[in-house]
């Protein structure tokens, strides 16, 4: 494959970095988890739309330019929902909805209204009924509707429906999460699509981990090159300098393993293993670029309050997110 990004990619990185730039707020401990007029203005500047089918009015593109956004959503740790609402929620509805679906459910996303999430275990449906619960379901507490994966089958739930209780959690990070209850709760199919979301928003997810461990490097190769003991900066230490080394490998690794996943899906090519690889570069790799930016930082890595530390947190999030690197391992056995 060509990595060489797409100019409709790169373009649409660019205005999602200014937008995260001029827009983006945060809450340094971590008690919020959802910037809602950030969201807001990614809608209103054509963001959510844009890799969106241009029969929605989008802009006919798709998840090469989804994991474009990611990416940089990633490097600003910006607490919205686009892997969830875009990526996999409105992306499936586009695809297997109807239109009147599309309708109630996608326009309102794209417009910055709403949220849309996943649940991709702990739920059984008989009839049509849905029942289970599923807990840190990714932006469960702010969202207006769920996907609700069972064996062999995906509903679209509203968050309103009788039956459906929503009770928050407080993830690493944020307090975005929530435990989904559902008892007898009526859901619309969308089909046999697990498979599709599973893979789909776990390249999106090894995405925005690049955009986490690639300027988590940044941060800690700058903080290096002025820090200094016993009058040297500590980037002149061999062994610091062979750890940014080391984070400088596994930042790569994690860049072509995506790039590659989430061509091979947009391509419709077989990706499985693909995604599989990808996934296990993002935790391993994510899990050790997390622990070099804090150790190089020293003291103030440890601080809460300190920049590095939400880029720890998310890429710790990251890492389990859809399966953490010993089960992509098991994956990739079966796969090969």
């Amino acid at each position: 494959m060509d990595f060489t990004p797409s100019e409709a990619s790169a373009d649409l990185a660019a205005l999602t970095r200014r937008i995260l730039a001029d827009k983006l707020t945060h809450d340094p401990h971590g008690t919020g988890g959802f910037d809602a007029p950030l969201w807001t203005a990614l809608g209103q500047a054509g963001v959510l739309d844009a890799a969106l089918p241009s029969s929605l009015g989008g802009g006919g593109f798709g998840l090469l330019e989804q994991s474009a956004v990611l990416t940089e959503i990633g490097r600003a740790v910006a607490a919205v929902p686009y892997l969830t609402s875009i990526t996999m929620a409105a992306s499936a509805l586009a695809e297997f909805g109807t239109p009147e679906l599309v309708d109630r459910w996608v326009l309102p996303v794209l417009r910055g209204e709403r949220v849309l999430t996943v649940a991709l275990s702990g739920f059984t449906a008989s009839d049509g009924r849905l029942s289970g619960a599923g807990s840190a379901v990714p932006f469960g507490a702010f969202a207006h509707g769920f996907l609700v994966a069972v064996p062999d089958e995906v509903f679209l739930v509203d968050a309103a429906a009788p039956g459906v209780t929503v009770q928050p959690q407080q993830t690493v990070d944020h307090a975005d999460a929530a435990l989904l209850e559902l008892s007898d709760v009526a859901g619309v199919s969308l089909g046999s699509i697990g498979e599709w979301l599973r893979l789909r928003g776990t390249a999106g997810a090894c995405a925005q981990q690049l955009g986490v461990v690639e300027r988590a490097l940044e941060l800690t190769a700058a903080y290096a090159a002025e820090r200094k003991q016993f009058d040297h900066v500590i980037g002149g230490f061999q062994a610091v300098r062979q750890r940014l080394a080391d984070a400088y490998v596994d930042v790569e690794a994690v860049r072509l393993t995506s790039q590659q996943a989430a061509w091979r899906l947009a391509s419709d090519l077989p990706a499985a293993e693909a995604v599989a690889t990808a996934k296990f570069w993002a935790a391993e790799a994510g899990h050790r670029v997390a622990h070099t930016t804090v150790h190089v930082h020293g003291g103030v890595g440890i601080d809460v309050d300190h920049v590095v530390h939400r880029y720890f947190v998310a890429a710790k999030r990251l890492e389990f997110l859809f399966g953490p690197a010993t089960s992509q391992l098991l994956a990739l056995g079966e796969l090969l």
